[in-house]
């Protein structure tokens, strides 16, 4: 589950990292509030309002600017709330944006400069430890420093039986070549900022850019903040900052039936019970010369109400040209799920695209038979690789 910058800040700062402060607002008018409330907060003459929506990037979409007065808050915020957002994560069609964080100028003058850094904190899943990633190459263009510079990106792996030790924090402050008050104030950062981590079951914490400002002071500026989502039943406070007009609908609405969906951008629907076997689904419609356009995981319990939601789910997808079901009868067995795939059609009505259903395990043939008698425009099969020629042959028709 991802969160907007302003929850994440909040989650930091609860955990005592030190930020750029901020208020969200809904609207140009609550936007100047804000810009209000934080001169009185912290002394702040110049404001930024920035797009909340969850991606990066939207300062390059022109969903980050800078205000010098409450009059350029007001227009900023109202060319910003409202817009289609479009920056390199969110693909060609955009984020609509409906709250903007107003938050202090932290680019303050002072006798000497200031440093960007990057900051991330993510499981190695190749060594089943934390590790924080940084660079002193902080700032928009992160992606391109990986790419062409990777030497500029460093790694501290934290061994999960002893914690984060101080001499890593040390190590990190170093690396980033501050001394003094900045050394102090990075080793504190980063620790707070893994117990915040470490603590809430994230699965990502990516601060871009982590800010030394020009006093010696070491903030976030920015805060994207990925959840474990099997953990969230031990954090309801932190569930309840899910916010669904950022997700894809569809989705939404399998999740709401209890169906695993991911929409993907191939012609090939795909219907199935267990995560491995959506895998195999997914690369034998690759290898029969389709692609496919979404992983659906029924679970355990296909029944036809299960199955005739899915199936609509599925509908929803305009560039579905056809639709496998691959279902392996274990606990289910497949003649009960060839007779809810029956009921589901009917119950629906004409499906505008040719089904493949393949049922292998208990009483497959049995479950053959009802789908071949069923008169529906259904294709049976009950090896994988007929499944695959039948995709095939749909397709070029």
């Amino acid at each position: 589950m991802n969160i907007h910058e302003y929850q994440g800040k909040s989650i930091l700062k609860s955990f005592g990292v030190a930020i750029q402060e901020g208020i969200v607002a809904d609207t140009p008018e609550q936007a100047v509030a804000a810009a209000k409330e934080l001169t009185a907060q912290t002394g702040t003459s110049w404001w930024v309002v920035k797009a909340q929506i969850h991606a990066g990037g939207r300062g390059k979409g022109g969903g980050v600017k800078l205000a010098k007065s409450l009059d350029d808050v007001h227009e900023k915020a109202s060319a910003i709330i409202g817009m289609q957002l479009v920056t390199p994560q969110t693909g060609p069609q955009g984020k609509k944006v409906n709250k903007v964080l107003v938050a202090q100028d932290v680019y303050y003058p002072g006798a000497s400069k200031t440093a960007e850094f990057y900051m991330s904190v993510l499981m190695n899943r190749q060594t089943g430890r934390n590790i924080i990633m940084y660079s002193t190459e902080g700032g928009m263009d992160i992606e391109e420093v990986a790419a062409k510079t990777p030497h500029l990106i460093f790694k501290e792996e934290i061994d999960p039986a002893v914690g984060l030790q101080p001499f890593q924090t040390r190590k990190i402050a170093f690396n980033l070549g501050l001394s003094g008050n900045a050394f102090k104030e990075m080793t504190r950062f980063v620790a707070s900022l893994y117990k915040a981590y470490d603590t809430i079951d994230a699965s990502m914490f990516e601060i871009n850019p982590v800010l030394k400002t020009s006093d010696d002071k070491v903030i976030a500026v920015d805060a994207k903040v990925n959840f474990d989502e099997n953990a969230l039943y031990r954090h309801p406070d932190y569930a309840a900052m899910r916010d669904i007009t950022e997700e894809d609908p569809t989705e939404v609405e399998a999740g709401e039936h209890n169906l695993n969906y991911v929409k993907l951008d191939g012609n090939v629907g795909c219907m199935v019970n267990g995560a491995g076997l959506a895998m195999a689904t997914m690369d034998i419609i690759k290898l029969a010369g389709g692609d496919p356009a979404n992983f659906l995981d029924v679970g355990g319990t296909a029944n036809a109400a299960r199955v005739e939601q899915a199936f609509r789910i599925i509908l929803k997808d305009p560039n579905v040209k056809a639709i496998l079901v691959n279902i392996f009868g274990g606990i289910v067995r497949c003649d009960r799920v060839a007779q809810g795939i029956v009921d589901a059609y009917k119950s629906i009505g004409e499906i505008p695209v040719p089904i493949i259903v393949r049922l292998q395990g208990t009483n497959a043939q049995e479950a053959k038979k009802i789908i071949d008698e069923s008169g529906l425009k259904v294709f049976s099969a009950i090896q994988l690789k007929e499944a695959a020629d039948l995709v095939a042959q749909v397709l070029k028709k």
